[in-house]
C-alpha cells in the first residue's frame, strides 16, 4: 500500500511526466516483494496470455465502436471534451496514448490490484475476498484524477456525480447562440465527482478482475489501455467533429 500510495502521488501531483518511470519502478518493487512472499507467477495473473489478448482485443474493438457512436451524437459527445487531452499538441497526445497510459497507468494498475493484490488476498482469503480488496482500493486510488476531473471535464463529471444525461445534453450550446460563461466546480460539486469516480472505478474493477480470473492479467489490461488512450484520440476528434459554438459547460 506504501508502494501504490506514493506512486499515486508522484503520478498525479509531483511528477506526471516521468509516470512511466515511476511506474515501471512502483511495478517491479511490487512483483518482487509478491514473489518473495511466494506468489506464483499464475497467482499473479501472468497465464493464458492467448487467450487473454484475444479477449482483450475483441474487448478494445467495442470499446473503439462505443467511442465512435458517442463522439458522433450532440448528446455524447461533450462527454469526451476533456481539457486535459484538448489542451495537449499532437505529439504529446501521441505520448499519452502510447506511453503515459500503457506504461505510466495501466501498466502499474493492473499488476499491482489486478495482480498482487488480487493475488496475495485470493491466497489468504479467497477470489471473493480479493476481488472486493482490489475494487475499493482501485476505486479509492482514483481519488485525485476525480479532483482533475471536476475542472477538465465538467460534462462527464456531472454525469459521474449523478446528473441524468438528458439533463446534461439540454446544456449544449448550438450554433447562432451566445456560449455559456464557464463555471468552477465547487467543493460539493468536486465531492460528488470523487465519490462518483470512487464508486465507477470500483465498479469498473470487479469487471477487470472477473476478467483477470477467467482470462488472466492481459485481458483486463488491453481493455484498460483501450479505454484510457482512445479517451485521448476521440477527445481530439470531438472538437473536429463539433459544430461552431457547440460548448460544454
Amino acid at each position: 500500500m506504501a508502494v501504490l500510495a506514493a506512486a499515486n502521488v508522484l503520478n498525479n501531483r509531483v511528477a506526471p511526466r516521468l509516470g512511466p518511470l515511476t511506474s515501471a519502478l512502483a511495478t517491479g518493487a511490487l512483483v518482487a516483494m509478491a514473489r518473495r512472499s511466494g506468489l506464483s507467477w499464475e497467482e499473479l495473473g501472468f497465464h493464458r496470455s492467448g487467450r487473454g489478448a484475444r479477449t482483450g482485443l475483441a474487448l478494445a474493438a467495442a470499446v473503439a465502436g462505443v467511442y465512435t457512436v458517442g463522439v458522433s451524437l450532440p448528446a455524447t459527445r461533450r462527454f469526451f471534451q476533456d481539457e486535459r487531452a484538448l489542451g495537449l499538441s499532437r505529439a504529446r497526445v501521441l505520448e499519452e496514448a502510447l506511453l503515459q497510459v500503457p506504461v505510466g497507468t495501466v501498466l502499474l494498475e493492473e499488476v499491482g490490484f489486478r495482480g498482487v493484490v488480487y493475488g496475495l488476498v485470493a491466497r489468504s482469503h479467497g477470489t471473493g475476498a480479493a476481488t472486493a480488496a482490489s475494487s475499493l482500493l482501485f476505486g479509492l486510488w482514483h481519488v485525485l484524477p476525480a479532483i482533475d476531473m471536476a475542472g477538465a471535464n465538467p460534462a462527464l463529471g456531472h454525469l459521474t456525480a449523478g446528473k441524468g444525461v438528458e439533463e446534461i445534453a439540454g446544456e449544449v450550446r448550438h450554433p447562432g447562440t451566445e456560449p455559456a460563461p464557464q463555471e468552477a466546480p465547487g467543493r460539493a460539486d468536486v465531492v460528488r465527482v470523487v465519490a462518483g469516480s470512487v464508486a465507477i472505478t470500483a465498479a469498473a474493477g470487479v469487471l477487470f478482475c472477473e476478467l483477470r480470473r477467467r482470462e488472466g492479467l492481459l485481458a483486463p489490461s488491453l481493455l484498460h489501455t483501450a479505454t484510457n488512450s482512445l479517451g485521448y484520440v476521440f477527445a481530439r476528434l470531438s472538437r473536429r467533429l463539433a459544430p461552431p459554438g457547440e460548448v460544454s459547460r
